[in-house]
């Protein structure tokens, strides 16, 4: 580590004061052995940082060093040492003086709490653990009626995930508790589990309402009658009426997503589509032009042409 004590924090000789504390509460955070347990270089700068700011924040000290008169080690304590063994060495000025707020609170305020002793060693370093990311791909039926999968993790374990009734694309689910370990005697983190929804061949999800396209033939929807419509509970045979368009939309009640935090469902929607046969035959061809002749209609009435 470097002598200057400038150095040492990254600042320069002109530095401000508020600069110097800025700069030694940033490596503060980032190199403090309770953060960063057996890291030889990040405890060093931690160390070399302690001094720096020790001696630069006292005027006459700073005044001093400027001037050549001390060297970066205040001739009190030797090069390198622990900032706390300063504190505590015998003829220190500042030894059993209460720690300064302004300069220390608000640095460690998140993982120490001041004890007396002018830069002491506090209490050991608890925090919870990092939360673990993952995604998970499940079927649409899994996602409108819900299920419970295996999710695999990188270390070979498994875990249960619950899947509620109506989940969305996109969801996350939490599972307390399965991330990484907490710090010391922190709890330990959690998975964030991001479902994905496969889409469905068939159904199509419209909030609590799930939609079909359903192809009815010409006689189905000149003459009607009960067709056959798949839902997500099984078949059903519904009514189309006599006389359907194509786009005309039939409505199942309750047929559809559980509502979140409601027994109550959503409904199908199940629009109609005309359905030509693959092939016209003679008999349909000739039925319909001598239909025509006596029964034209334009559908397009009022468009502009």
């Amino acid at each position: 580590m470097s002598d200057d004590p400038y150095s040492a924090l990254g600042v320069s000789k002109d530095a401000s004061d508020a600069e110097i504390k800025k700069a030694y509460r940033r490596i503060a955070k980032d190199c403090h052995p309770d953060l960063k347990p057996g890291d030889a270089e990040a405890e060093a700068k931690f160390k070399a940082a302690a001094a720096a700011y020790d001696l630069l924040k006292d005027p006459e000290k700073r005044g001093q060093y400027d001037r050549g008169e001390i060297d970066a080690s205040g001739q009190e304590r030797p090069q390198q040492q622990y900032y706390r063994d300063y504190a505590e060495a015998a003829g220190n000025p500042y030894r059993g003086r209460q720690a300064d707020p302004d300069d220390m609170s608000d640095i460690f305020a998140e993982f120490m709490r001041g004890r007396g002793g002018y830069g002491q060693r506090t209490q050991e370093f608890h925090a919870p653990g990092h939360n673990r990311a993952y995604s998970l791909q499940i079927s649409f039926l899994d996602a409108v009626f819900g299920a419970s999968q295996k999710l695999t993790l990188p270390d070979g374990d498994r875990i249960e995930v619950k899947i509620p009734a109506g989940i969305t694309d996109g969801q996350t689910i939490r599972l307390r508790g399965k991330g990484d370990p907490g710090f010391g005697e922190g709890p330990p983190g959690d998975a964030l589990v991001t479902v994905s929804v496969a889409k469905h061949p068939v159904f199509d999800r419209q909030g609590d309402d799930i939609h079909i396209t359903l192809p009815i033939t010409i006689d189905e929807a000149v003459l009607g009658g009960k067709v056959p419509a798949p839902t997500i509970d099984g078949g059903v045979n519904v009514s189309v009426p006599a006389g359907t368009s194509s786009g005309k939309t039939l409505r199942l009640r309750g047929k559809g997503v559980k509502k979140r935090g409601s027994t109550e469902r959503g409904d199908q929607l199940i629009e109609l589509t005309i359905t030509m046969p693959d092939q016209i035959d003679d008999e349909l061809k000739q039925f319909m032009e001598t239909w025509r002749d006596n029964h034209s209609y334009d559908p397009r009435k009022g468009m502009p042409s």
